[in-house]
């Protein structure tokens, strides 16, 4: 189970591609779903009543507003089952799921009722609310202390505000007060209430993301000034170490006072701000333990703390410092562009060492059987980033000034079409590769101070034959992790039997096929990224089965879906997600954009199929079934060799 949002750029390409079949539906008689008539029939179970809750799990902590799903096991087909006195539709062997009201406590109880013509059972299971929707009991004047934003330790330029947000009782005055006695005030922030960031990712009734707007949020601004005991440097790191939130009873930590009459609460802010020195600090990214800097590692950077990846920085990378929060170093891109990375890999340069900057000058490329190599003369390791549309590759420079007076073709290559350059900005420096086929791959790394781009050629796919001798990596996803069904099917075992059908498809039509996994074995997401770059797989496809986050509907958003992350899936992607909803005649989901391990390589197209829900029975069931693999592996070899066809020359 691997869930992420899609966006945009692929409507057009859907409306030639996709098939627009809706699902075979039909309301099951107790009010349940019966999601496709394509899949085989779930088999029936009569043994005695058995009840079993499997998500959530007994004591969990559920992030849920008012309704969401519980799903498990009553043992028998036949059993009559009741969740908190509302019917709950049982499929014939024994697996239910059901779309209930949750109780507003903290803690909340269901009694699941089950009985059949032989027995009856009873079971009280009880799952703990996450804090954000716990019901406020508080009277009078209150602060909820763990809305306090940002906490623990920051540094800053002295020239910079930091917001501060707070949640507080309505109608209240709010103001923190610093050791020195100075007043921030905090002013009221009404805003709509908490919606849980999956549902808005992933709801299809947009009409849930509409939530009344409360006035317990209060914002205020902080500038120029240290707050709290200092923090210590901001660079270097502190070896790797997970910076810990200082304790609230730290007798120099500012305290937030919340006012409303003749009441007042007051609590300790956690937080340690300190200056940034006028001189910038440079850092080396770097996360290779033995500090020699020879490895092709890679940082990521984001655009917020704790947000997605947007930056792929490798080993050797500089920048300068312009802040930080906890563990995170906000490093600088640009006069207005900035990213955050690791801490723990970077490492900080000696005081004056001046912010990286360079002249880059005359391009060469060289072709080669599988690739086109263009060479940049960097003279420093600066930041930059890769992005791609049909058939141009495009690089940003930081703080690289063009000084290009030559660009040199290699001679009869047919790939490349143009290259040129543009300072896009005082610190930012483009390069686009115009090619005259569609984009199959690309990657950049570092030849001492030169920037190798490698763009690979697409392979010469046979189209009478598209799958004699590509090569492609198959991954059944998980372990570790993934979704459970109602009786009990893991995700993992369901993805290899996929995968193993899948494989002897492929192979039978002349593919040559590398799975990622062929056992049980647990296997985390990078290896399996690593296997099919070092091999030069020609596509990588990851086989997954859904699951919803809480307060989801599993019966209105549940669907096939295939996910991508670069635009050069999109075709791919496109094409699966046709013979998905074609052979498993579930809803169509479209295919998605997600910043997904998997979906994230770029040397071949990548993308993860979701073909179907393992918490729903009936899929479930289809999952446990040859027939049912058989059908979800057929669609995925239908897919592939659509795609390959339509690129073979």
């Amino acid at each position: 189970m691997i869930l992420r949002c899609g966006r945009g750029a692929f409507w057009l390409l859907l409306a030639t591609l996709a098939c627009t079949r809706q699902p075979v539906t039909a309301p099951a008689p107790n009010g349940g779903w019966r999601s496709s008539r394509l899949l085989p029939p779930v088999p029936e179970a009569r043994g005695p009543l058995a009840l079993r809750v499997i998500y959530p799990a007994a004591d969990a902590v559920v992030d849920v507003r008012d309704s969401s799903f519980l799903f498990g096991s009553a043992g028998a087909g036949d059993a009559q089952l009741t969740i908190n006195g509302q019917p709950v539709q049982v499929w014939p062997n024994g697996a239910w799921i059901a779309w209930v009201p949750f109780p507003h406590d903290s803690l909340m109880a269901f009694e699941l009722r089950a009985s059949t013509p032989r027995d009856s059972a009873q079971l009280t299971h009880i799952v703990r609310r996450a804090a954000r929707f716990e019901p406020s009991v508080a009277a009078g004047v209150w602060i909820d202390t763990t809305s306090l934003a940002p906490r623990g330790r920051v540094w800053l330029p002295s020239g910079e505000y930091l917001t501060l947000s707070a949640r507080a009782a309505e109608g209240a005055t709010l103001r923190l007060r610093l050791a020195d006695g100075t007043l921030v005030p905090l002013a009221p922030d009404p805003r709509a209430g908490d919606t849980p960031p999956a549902v808005r990712a992933f709801d299809l009734d947009t009409t849930h993301f509409g939530v009344p707007v409360h006035g317990d949020r209060y914002a205020g601004l902080l500038r120029g000034r240290a707050v709290g005991t200092d923090p210590g440097p901001a660079a270097p790191p502190v070896d790797g170490a997970q910076i810990e939130v200082p304790p609230a009873a730290d007798s120099n930590a500012p305290m937030l006072e919340a006012i409303r009459g003749a009441d007042t609460a007051r609590v300790h802010w956690p937080l340690q701000l300190a200056l940034l020195d006028t001189l910038p600090g440079v850092i080396e990214l770097n996360d290779d333990p033995t500090g020699l800097g020879d490895t092709d590692s890679i940082t990521v950077g984001r655009a917020a703390p704790g947000a997605t990846y947007n930056w792929f920085f490798p080993t050797g990378t500089r920048a300068a410092v312009t802040g930080r929060i906890n563990g995170e170093l906000r490093i600088r891109l640009g006069p207005e562009l900035n990213a955050w990375v690791a801490a723990s890999e970077a490492r900080s340069l000696p005081p004056g060492t001046p912010a990286p900057r360079a002249v880059v000058g005359s391009l060469t490329l060289k072709s080669m059987a599988d690739r086109v190599v263009l060479r940049i003369p960097v003279g420093r390791r600066l930041p930059f980033r890769l992005s791609e549309d049909d058939h141009t590759v495009s690089l940003s420079l930081y703080g690289g000034v063009g000084d290009v007076n030559w660009i040199r073709y290699s001679a009869g290559d047919s790939l490349v079409r143009q290259v040129t350059w543009n300072q896009r900005g005082s610190d930012e420096l483009g390069v686009d590769v115009a090619l005259s086929r569609s984009v199959w791959g690309y990657r950049a790394r570092w030849s001492g101070t030169d920037l190798l781009l490698e763009i690979r050629r697409p392979p010469a796919v046979d189209r009478g034959h598209p799958l004699r001798g590509r090569l492609l990596v198959i991954d059944p996803g998980h372990p570790p992790a993934g979704a459970t069904g109602p009786t009990g099917l893991t995700e993992a075992e369901a993805n290899l039997g996929i995968a193993l059908r899948l494989r002897a498809l492929l192979e039978a039509d002349g593919a040559k096929v590398v799975l990622t996994r062929s056992t049980g074995a647990s296997l985390d997401l990078w290896p399996r990224v690593k296997l099919a770059d070092s091999v030069g797989a020609d596509l990588l496809v990851s086989i997954h089965n859904n699951a919803l986050p809480d307060g989801l509907n599993p019966f209105s958003n549940s669907g096939s879906t295939v996910f991508y992350n670069h635009p050069l899936s999109i075709p791919l992607a496109g094409a699966i997600q046709h013979h998905l909803v074609e052979r498993l005649g579930l809803r169509d989901l479209g295919i998605g954009r997600g910043d997904l391990a998997l979906t994230r390589p770029t040397w071949m197209p990548a993308v993860l199929c979701e073909g179907l829900y393992m918490i729903l029975p009936d899929q479930e069931a289809a999952l446990r079934s040859p027939e049912g693999q058989e059908l979800y592996a057929r669609a995925v070899y239908e897919g592939i060799r659509d795609f390959l066809g339509g690129r073979g020359r």
